[in-house]
């Protein structure tokens, strides 16, 4: 008989399941957003035929039982609790069930997830707990709660897949100095911030996350070593790609007197050599300590930014 009645009390739930039907699903926007989640009162049926009426203390634990498993989801910012009287579609995710005392040790629990928006059972299960204490609920409910919370972390929307990362060989800066009276050669101090504006470049390029930065210290061509890839007629992609990138930077400081310079870079396919982007930064005022500031902001604005020509 009381199997029978747990058979009844199982069906009835499942026949809770099957008849919802959302009316709308969720829209693409709302999959964004942290999970809804719906959590029912879960129903209680004492057939263990028990004279003393526990009515009010069933009630309680079934009480304290949800909201302990409502907190639990709620302490995890990927989840938002909705309540049942929200506008339907306002949940993507709702947990149903119930709990049966069978005698007076032995309770049963139907639990259930369901994907509202597919209108689909995700998760069902019958448990099975000893006690009617509180130490035995407080049990159960630990126990329903991680298997709900793993069904739920199942569901979150997938992120979509990020796009590979483009290997770039950024080649070492160089200087065209055009000042009325030019030093020959490259003077150390020259050196020393052209390295930084090197660096300064290779930085924000791999804080961008779209590159991934191909070491150049195995290039061993004559134009590198003089650094005059700006010269070379385009070598530098063929150069990269013996480095195993996909694409080659190089650039350049225009030194026009001792206070003005520009910045100018280019970007080739290491296969084709085609120049796929360019950036030049006008005239711009400042001693060469701007220089790092002037080509990092210029390679964010037009590259990163996407605004090459």
């Amino acid at each position: 008989m009381r199997q029978s009645r747990l058979v009844l009390h199982a069906l009835a739930l499942i026949g809770l399941l099957a008849g919802y039907c959302p009316l709308r699903a969720e829209t693409g926007a709302a999959a964004a957003s942290p999970l809804g989640v719906n959590i029912d009162d879960f129903s209680y049926v004492d057939t263990s035929g028990e004279v003393i009426d526990q009515t009010a203390t069933h009630q309680k634990r079934l009480d304290a039982f949800m909201a302990a498993l409502r907190a639990d989801i709620a302490a995890e910012p990927r989840y938002r609790l909705v309540p049942s009287a929200a506008p339907a579609g306002e949940a993507r995710i709702k947990v149903v069930g119930g709990v049966q005392k069978m005698s007076t040790l032995v309770q049963w629990a139907k639990v259930a997830v369901i994907d509202v928006g597919a209108s689909r059972v995700l998760y069902e299960k019958l448990y099975t707990f000893r006690g009617d204490n509180d130490e035995a609920w407080d049990h159960a409910r630990m126990f329903v709660s991680r298997e709900v919370r793993a069904v739920l972390a199942a569901a979150l929307p997938t992120a979509p897949a990020a796009a590979p990362q483009i290997g770039l060989a950024v080649f070492a800066f160089e200087l065209e100095d055009n000042s009325a009276a030019p030093s020959s050669g490259l003077a150390g101090s020259d050196a020393a911030i052209l390295a930084d504006v090197t660096q300064g470049v290779r930085d924000r390029l791999a804080q961008s996350g779209r590159y991934r930065l191909v070491d150049t210290a195995g290039a061993m061509a004559e134009p590198v070593k003089v650094r005059a890839l700006r010269d070379c007629d385009g070598c530098e992609a063929a150069i990269a790609q013996k480095l195993g990138a996909d694409q080659s930077l190089i650039g350049v400081i225009r030194r026009v007197s001792r206070t003005e310079y520009t910045v100018g870079f280019q970007v080739r396919d290491s296969r084709s050599g085609a120049v796929v982007s360019r950036g030049d930064s006008g005239l711009r005022m400042g001693a060469d300590y701007s220089w790092t500031r002037g080509a990092v902001h210029l390679v964010g604005d037009r590259l990163l930014a996407g605004e090459a020509q």
